[in-house]
């Protein structure tokens, strides 16, 4: 019986030191990124795998392409001059910030749009990249902006959208008719169910780049621009990045990363 004892006090005591070590670290979420990274030589960046332009998982190489991967890299190699490592972790619209809060990954990049409701949460760099409303259309088509829209046109948008709210207030004539997701919507706007399919132009960017025949109509008419996410109190990394991305759009870097992905698209 005095053994045992003995034995239960031992294994307390174990868990006591063990819990007593854990509240003397520094969360990963608490430490500081910048150092961090510079610690490691490498920074870990959230990313979509599914967005095509912007993040699409290769299947033959097994590697993430698009636009947020190389501007990631080229902020990594301004941040990390030492053959510093960019590390991408797949994060989704739900996940990513989840992710960041729990220290999971340094920053985020991944078509994140900059708004009042998520500055509560996050900290976001600079614009990165201008997004914002569009139109998708056939080639022949004679709609080459919003303006163009009228009682004797229908507009695609997906079911409870922004999207569809907004085409409504900027083209109150034009009629619209609301689909599940963006495969429907592109199916119906390729066999003429409608003269135009609208949602953000980062996600039509994608679905002409991969159809032919189709072009983007005019310029974006909502302002939705994408940043990085940063966890709060992460000021030194935040300052950091915006350091870097003003280095890379005076260098020509980004300019190159831009015309590599939307060669036909104008940059703001």
């Amino acid at each position: 019986m005095k053994r045992f004892k003995r034995i239960i006090t031992l294994v307390m005591s174990s868990l006591l030191i063990i819990l007593l070590t854990a509240c003397g670290k520094t969360s990963l979420a608490e430490q500081d990124v910048l150092e961090r990274s510079q610690d490691a030589n490498k920074i870990i960046w959230g990313v979509k795998n599914d967005t095509r332009l912007f993040g699409l998982m290769n299947i033959e190489t097994g590697e993430v392409e698009g636009f947020d991967i190389d501007i990631a890299k080229a902020i990594t190699k301004e941040l990390l001059p030492n053959d510093g490592e960019a590390a991408f972790v797949e994060v989704t619209s739900k996940t990513r910030i989840p992710l960041l809060k729990n220290g999971n990954i340094d920053a985020i990049i991944a078509t994140m749009t900059i708004s009042d409701e998520r500055k509560k949460v996050v900290n976001f760099s600079d614009v990165y990249f201008d997004a914002g409303q569009s139109l998708l259309v056939k080639e022949e088509t004679p709609i080459n902006g919003i303006e163009d829209l009228n009682e004797n046109t229908t507009v695609l948008a997906v079911k409870g959208s922004t999207s569809a709210v907004n085409i409504r207030e900027k083209a109150p004539t034009a009629k619209v008719l609301e689909l599940e997701n963006y495969s429907e919507a592109f199916t119906a706007l390729q066999s003429g169910q409608g003269d135009a399919m609208t949602t953000d132009n980062s996600i039509l960017l994608g679905i002409a780049e991969e159809n032919e025949g189709y072009r983007l109509a005019g310029d974006i008419f909502t302002d939705e621009p994408y940043g990085i996410a940063i966890n709060k109190n992460q000021d030194d990394f935040l300052k950091a990045v915006n350091e870097a991305l003003t280095t890379l759009k005076q260098n020509g870097t980004y300019d190159k990363i831009y015309q590599k992905w939307f060669p036909n698209v104008e940059r703001k």
